[in-house]
């Protein structure tokens, strides 16, 4: 996990989960990159324990891996067949990946209605996203309306949630590109799980400009924007109330490498304790999904059932 994916999603997460709150580690989404089978799974574990350290608590919220529960995948083959070629073909992200990758996955393409289905299977009616997720929400909305109202009220239509600071969080060195685990440069992501050094080092050498004029403007001064925005979504404030504290660069780096210290550096020890027992990791997403199945499995039926399959 970066700190784009805490402030975009998890912080969130975190804030207002409770018994009805259904989180999912996506292993089969990860599926459209190429990725070696050891390393999903490790990469899989890595993602609960994050997510556990980051402050989701199982006896509060649904915590569980999308393959454990095999509605997800079931959803998305019936959910392809209402989701359109040209909708699809639309997708920002997928264009955007595709143009990056020789040969790319069906996967990849069809990915928006398997994030559908994670969705409409659990009755959502809220679901706290990125920037960068927008898009697909809003197809996941379209495709349920028409499921709706081709084969009857099976599904809720969900709202999207934004954070009002961090719904987007560029490459600490390429400032026009999304943090990314898969493709930013090393110096451009930070990590949960970065150590205080590593931290201050990765702020320090970020991206800004010539003219050290502290303004927030993402047209004109994206390095600087971003920092302001990963300022912002930590403290709770906005990036223009950050900005009018400083008249100079160096300044307010050094505070934002130590507001990120501050809040990291406990999620980094409780992932290091949580990542040492993985015996526990397993049981909690078990239990996860044992609970994410039997929501799960009646809206599956019912959907099947509309669509004329017994």
């Amino acid at each position: 996990m970066h700190i784009g994916n805490y402030l975009g999603a998890v912080k969130q997460w975190v804030a207002t989960q409770n018994r009805d709150a259904f989180f999912c580690v996506v292993d089969l989404h990860a599926l459209t990159l190429q990725i070696e089978p050891a390393v999903l799974v490790e990469q899989t574990i890595d993602c609960v324990a994050s997510l556990l350290a980051a402050g989701l608590d199982p006896g509060v919220c649904t915590l569980f891996i999308q393959s454990h529960v095999p509605y997800h995948a079931q959803l998305a083959g019936l959910l392809e067949n209402v989701a359109t070629f040209g909708e699809l073909s639309r997708m920002t992200q997928f264009k955007e990946k595709a143009s990056r990758q020789d040969g790319y996955r069906a996967g990849l393409f069809t990915y928006p209605v398997l994030m559908a289905a994670d969705i409409l299977l659990y009755e959502t009616t809220h679901v706290p996203v990125g920037d960068d997720q927008r898009q697909h929400l809003e197809l996941t909305r379209e495709v349920a309306e028409r499921f709706n109202n081709r084969y009857g009220q099976i599904f809720t239509l969900p709202a999207g949630v934004q954070p009002l600071a961090g719904s987007r969080i560029m490459d600490l060195q390429e400032p026009t590109r999304k943090m990314s685990k898969s493709i930013s440069s090393p110096m451009g992501t930070i990590y949960v799980t970065d150590g205080p050094g590593e931290i201050e080092k990765k702020v320090k050498r970020a991206v800004t400009d010539t003219d050290d004029e502290v303004r927030f403007d993402w047209e004109s001064k994206p390095g600087l924007s971003n920092l302001l925005e990963i300022f912002a979504g930590l403290s709770g404030e906005k990036p223009t109330e950050v900005a009018e504290r400083y008249t100079r660069y160096g300044p307010l780096k050094d505070d934002l490498a130590a507001l990120m210290i501050e809040t990291l550096t406990p999620i980094a020890s409780r992932y290091g304790e949580l990542r040492a027992d993985p015996t526990a990791l397993a049981s909690i997403t078990q239990r996860g999904a044992e609970k994410a199945a039997a929501v799960s499995g009646p809206v599956y039926q019912r959907a099947a059932h509309a669509m004329g399959l017994s």
